[in-house]
């Protein structure tokens, strides 16, 4: 199934993209559709994702010269921590940084720049305790996930496939007789 929504296309070298990989020498692994490539660009892409800080994107375009991986997907996955969703994750964060440090964390959250100021230091270390755990643990957690339904599919493809191939040898065995 999360094969079929990748589906392997060769980038043909006269399209805008094959134009542009060759004229700024850029990896065509950053582009390619396979379940490594796919599978760390979830993982780099959330990994950052869930971070609280400015220019994700851009510590995305920072990761590319270590680990390779599809750019765009990975940009996407940053784009899950938008200005709609970021105080839900930072919140979800803040409650996991106590519950894993033991705290009872603060009650009566009034969203001003007045309030957090006041409480800031009680706010930012079990934010980035909770940060850390979904940054490192559920990302990769993710990543695994992505391999598991990779292999799968593939396995189950192959199987279909076998299955048809034995129907038809079954079916050309019993016109013969």
């Amino acid at each position: 199934m999360i094969r079929q929504i990748f589906k392997k296309k060769k980038h043909d070298p006269e399209s805008k993209i094959g134009k542009l990989l060759e004229k700024y020498k850029i990896p065509r692994e950053y582009f390619s559709i396979n379940r490594r490539s796919v599978s760390r660009g979830v993982l780099v892409g959330l990994f950052w994702g869930f971070i609280p800080m400015p220019m994700q994107m851009l510590a995305v375009i920072m990761t590319t010269p270590f680990i390779r991986f599809n750019v765009p997907i990975a940009i996407s996955m940053v784009w899950l921590s938008n200005p709609f969703t970021m105080p839900e994750m930072y919140y979800m964060e803040y409650k996991t940084g106590n519950l894993l440090l033991g705290r009872p964390g603060l009650e009566h959250v009034q969203l001003t720049l007045d309030w957090f100021s006041r409480h800031w230091s009680d706010i930012v270390v079990p934010l980035y305790v909770g940060t850390a755990f979904y940054s490192i643990v559920v990302s990769y957690c993710i990543y695994l996930l992505i391999n598991w339904l990779w292999v799968r599919s593939v396995r189950k493809e192959k199987h279909r496939k076998e299955q048809e191939r034995r129907e038809r040898l079954r079916l050309q065995n019993t016109d013969e007789s």
